[in-house]
């Protein structure tokens, strides 16, 4: 499927381009020692950080794969290429600069019409590397950061060591020791105090090699009464045979900031999305998680919210679709420890082609938190007769101040509203997509207008050969 663009946005029927590059180092389909020495030396990494890898190898070697639903069975983790860097230079400072046939790869994902709809920050990542990124003149002025996460390990070493795994532990699971062990790329931001960045960060990535496994890792830090919004979109070709995505993010929002977090997940069929995500905010500050998750084998993806202070609030709005062989398994968590904290938890998800689309929650009130508000709403539209859609709720309050609202519905199209369209001229797929698209809005609405355009179009071809 090729991608053709529009004035605004792209119309597409696939990501799933795929392109012939050599690589200057790769590691073998095996983690090891010598793998994860092998990355932290391509890195110039200081001790402290092979160190860091090495015991998360340790930890990991000692970890069972998961045995709960979803099923990993297929993914076998010592087919997976853990590192692998091409042979021309990373991070070009001009779109000029970077080499032809990524270039086009990247205008495909729409890198160069992003730059010029005046976005404050764009990025680009293949493979393990950053290819291109940059950012505007007057954010540098104002001291804000936005850097790949290898160079501000050289540049500021002082505030990585600082933040780096303090949200997310070594041993929280097996994927995020491996994660650890094997970590290259992504973002380092910060926005010092009072910055306030009014337009969009934003950032693309490309895993293009086959049985690869990407596990890039990003920390956020917005300090007081500063303010940004984070973009991201990957993509990755269709090779038939499994890739590994086990991405890490720290955010750490302080007092009376503001942090909104885009992610839009476009991954193939091949890839497994077993993700570890988590923010923590202080007093008066708000974090934000806008999601879209689709076309991936399965996804684990499990955000979370820790409110360390008074008047903190988190919001998580989702949006996921499974279609055929495809089980999506996302959770959103939120941890309210102190007073007069706020959380609105908004799940939609579509299931087609029989396949899973599951849910989780989890609200923890704290004896503390007193005073505290947690609203959840779960929907699932199920758009064949033997698809699923889960509603997994956890809630724990330890306060009789507290007040959590919750719901969850999973239901069918009306078939006298599909009546009613086509009545008006209007064909089944077109009416289809029309009343999932209306289904959709509470989420879509939060995305910026380009993005929610490209996510229309690509439910609409969903429906071009679904009845």
């Amino acid at each position: 499927m090729n991608w053709k663009k529009t004035k605004n946005i792209i119309v597409s029927n696939s990501w799933d381009f795929k392109d012939k590059i050599r690589y200057l180092n790769k590691s073998i389909p095996w983690i090891n020692i010598e793998v994860v020495m092998q990355i932290s030396k391509s890195n110039n990494e200081p001790k402290w950080m092979l160190n860091f890898r090495l015991k998360a190898l340790e930890i990991y070697n000692k970890f069972m794969m998961p045995n709960w639903w979803p099923c990993l069975s297929k993914l076998n983790l010592d087919e997976i290429y853990y590192f692998a860097k091409p042979e021309w230079a990373w991070d070009k400072k001009t779109w000029d600069d970077v080499p032809k046939n990524i270039k086009n790869t990247f205008d495909k994902l729409w890198i160069p019409e992003a730059e010029k709809a005046s976005l404050a920050w764009v990025w680009a990542q293949y493979d393990s590397e950053v290819v291109y990124h940059n950012l505007k003149k007057e954010l540098k002025e104002k001291w804000v950061i936005f850097e790949d996460m290898n160079i501000a390990l050289k540049n500021h070493e002082g505030l990585i060591k600082k933040y780096f795994s303090k949200l997310i532990p070594i041993a929280d699971h097996k994927f995020s020791a491996l994660h650890y062990a094997v970590w290259s790329g992504w973002t380092f931001l910060y926005v010092p105090t009072g910055v306030k960045i009014e337009e969009p960060l934003q950032s693309y990535f490309r895993m293009n090699k086959e049985k690869w496994g990407q596990f890039e890792h990003t920390i956020i830090i917005i300090e007081d009464k500063a303010s940004a919004h984070y973009i991201e979109w990957c993509s990755a070709p269709k090779y038939d045979k499994n890739s590994l995505h086990a991405w890490g993010v720290e955010i750490f929002v302080w007092e009376n900031a503001k942090m909104r977090y885009s992610s839009v997940e476009n991954w193939s069929l091949d890839t497994y999305n077993l993700n570890t995500k988590r923010s923590i905010i202080e007093k008066n500050w708000y974090m934000e998680w806008v999601w879209w998750n689709m076309w991936s084998n399965t996804t684990m993806l499990y955000p979370c919210s820790i409110l360390k202070w008074d008047n903190s609030k988190a919001d998580h709005l989702w949006l996921a679709f499974a279609n055929k062989w495809q089980n999506q398994d996302t959770w959103a968590k939120v941890i309210h420890i102190w007073k007069n904290t706020t959380s609105n938890i908004i799940s939609k998800s579509l299931s087609k082609g029989t396949w899973i689309n599951t849910y989780r929650w989890l609200v923890d009130i704290k004896k503390w938190a007193i005073n505290s508000i947690s609203k959840v709403d779960c929907d699932g539209l199920i758009l064949d007769s033997k698809s699923e859609s889960n509603a997994i709720p956890k809630i724990i309050v330890w306060n009789t101040s507290s007040i959590v609202a919750h719901e969850a519905t999973a239901w069918k199209i009306n078939e006298d509203d599909l009546f009613y369209l086509e009545s008006r001229w209007i064909n089944k797929n077109e009416a289809t997509s029309m009343i999932v698209n209306w289904f959709l809005n509470p989420i879509m609405k939060e995305l910026p207008l380009e993005y929610a355009s490209e996510m229309n179009v690509l439910i609409s071809m969903e429906f071009e050969w679904a009845f």
